[in-house]
């Protein structure tokens, strides 16, 4: 899991306003973070499934919101360059 420090940096960095913790963009990137770790994890312990299907769920989650942000993409765009996410 993501510590407190790191977290309120990711969303401090990808925030839309003051307070902002729920938006899409902040969403993305925590999830982006999440996955970086739980892909780190399954490199050493490639055997636990139930960590693997996580990832994939997380995987599905980022992909949805990612859909729903192609409607604006100026935002869209943005995202993806600063994340470093192919697409």
């Amino acid at each position: 899991m993501l510590q407190k420090e790191r977290k309120n940096d990711i969303s401090a960095q990808f925030r839309l306003k003051e307070g902002d913790t729920g938006s899409t963009e902040v969403q993305v990137a925590l999830l982006t973070e999440k996955i970086k770790q739980l892909t780190e994890h399954l490199k050493t312990h490639y055997h636990d499934q139930h960590s693997r299907r996580a990832l994939f769920k997380m995987i599905g989650q980022r992909r949805r919101l990612l859909t729903y942000l192609k409607k604006d993409p100026k935002r869209y765009r943005s995202l993806i360059d600063r994340l470093g996410l192919k697409k």
